[in-house]
């Protein structure tokens, strides 16, 4: 067994300021990222989960373990009878502006939530918004786009099922949407301990805020363009491309990084392989939108960008992430306001947020849980002006 006081980290100063990157600052216990292998949820690589019930992994990484039969239907059950969004959270919805992002909606309606049916208890909470976040962002699709009333779950319905009959996509195809929503779904919700809103998320929380407050800090360290918005930006990337043909993708690759331009969807912090999360989307692109001119596109830049950015000396990780195709993918399937994507990645990672917090809260030391989050910062010399 490895001694517990050998120093994992030697802090020297060049550490600082470069925003705790790869610094150790606590475990996790419900999902790893390995540089090589990519994400698991409590030892189960992601490719092994992503064709299974959103129900039975949200019982995985809640319960650390997969359910049985008689299990994963108690679990459907729960979270079946917690569905039903309170209907005035529905009606502040109706109120908002817009013009505010849709990310902004979700925070107000968390907000809405935690100042009316929150209960104070962390495995509740993390319960219940469960299983109200997709008739929330369902209902967030519908009003701020116009598309009409929000429509109430159907308790005969799945998680992910449900969530697009609420969604009601106009000509949308339900059965695709399904299929890329249930792995999509999956494929996000977790992904280690030290991602910006996870780590905002529990940081929150180990104030003693409730649920709804942490999220809402979770979900606003989502919002930004660094990181839960990097979908959207790999669809407008690939729409500027605008071309399968690889000479011509070479060309514009080479031009965009001669420009000092990002390559948006290659490379990762961890990760020194093609994201496996990425190489489930492709594969299942080819399933369900084949000839779509934007996801042969991605699929070039796939082969092209990779070649290009491993010549480049500097570059240590030249492969696809899990925002390479994603946004690709919800287009051709009748998403096609990329505004929204990053909501999308919200619902799903809400569930593991929610659970690392309840981890965290109620676990930790023995059921004392983890301290109040409290890094240090070493003063620098100040001159008075």
């Amino acid at each position: 067994m490895s001694d517990p006081d050998a120093p994992l980290f030697t802090v020297t100063r060049k550490h600082l300021n470069t925003g705790l990157r790869g610094y150790p600052v606590g475990t996790c216990r419900t999902s790893a990222v390995d540089p090589d292998r990519g994400v698991s949820y409590i030892g189960y690589p992601v490719a092994d989960l992503a064709d299974l019930e959103a129900e039975a992994v949200i019982h995985l990484l809640l319960e650390r373990r997969l359910p049985n039969e008689v299990e994963l239907a108690a679990f459907r059950a729960d979270l079946r009878a917690r569905a039903g969004v309170p209907a005035k959270a529905l009606d502040m919805l109706g109120t908002l502006p817009r013009e505010g992002h849709p990310m902004e909606w979700l925070m107000a309606g968390l907000n809405f939530l935690g100042m009316t049916a929150k209960t104070g208890d962390y495995a509740e909470d993390c319960r219940n918004l469960i299983a109200w976040a997709p008739e929330l962002v369902a209902a967030i699709f519908r009003i701020r786009s116009g598309w009409g009333a929000p429509i109430a779950p159907d308790p005969e319905l799945g998680l992910i099922e449900n969530f697009v009959h609420m969604l009601g996509v106009p000509g949308a195809d339900d059965g695709r949407l399904v299929r890329l929503l249930r792995v999509f779904y999956i494929l996000h919700m977790d992904h280690g301990g030290g991602n910006l809103s996870t780590f905002v998320g529990k940081a929150v929380a180990s104030g003693h805020a409730d649920m709804y407050s942490s999220m809402i800090g979770a979900m606003a360290a989502l919002y930004g363009p660094l990181h839960g918005r990097a979908n959207q930006d790999c669809l407008d990337f690939v729409r500027k491309v605008g071309t399968s043909d690889p000479v011509e993708v070479e060309r514009f690759v080479r031009e965009a990084l001669a420009n000092k331009e990002k390559i948006y969807g290659f490379g990762h912090a961890v990760l020194r392989a093609e994201d496996p999360r990425a190489t489930i989307e492709y594969a299942l692109g080819e399933q369900i939108c084949a000839d779509d001119p934007l996801f042969r596109t991605a699929l070039t830049l796939r082969e092209v960008a990779v070649r290009v950015l491993s010549g480049m000396e500097k570059v240590s990780n030249p492969y696809p992430n899990v925002d390479a195709v994603s946004g690709t993918l919800l287009n051709a399937s009748g998403l096609t306001d990329s505004n929204y994507y990053t909501v999308l990645f919200g619902l799903s990672r809400i569930t593991g947020i929610a659970a690392q917090i309840v981890d965290e809260r109620l676990r930790f030391r023995d059921g004392k849980g983890v301290p109040i989050y409290r890094p240090k910062f070493i003063a620098e010399a100040q001159e008075r002006s």
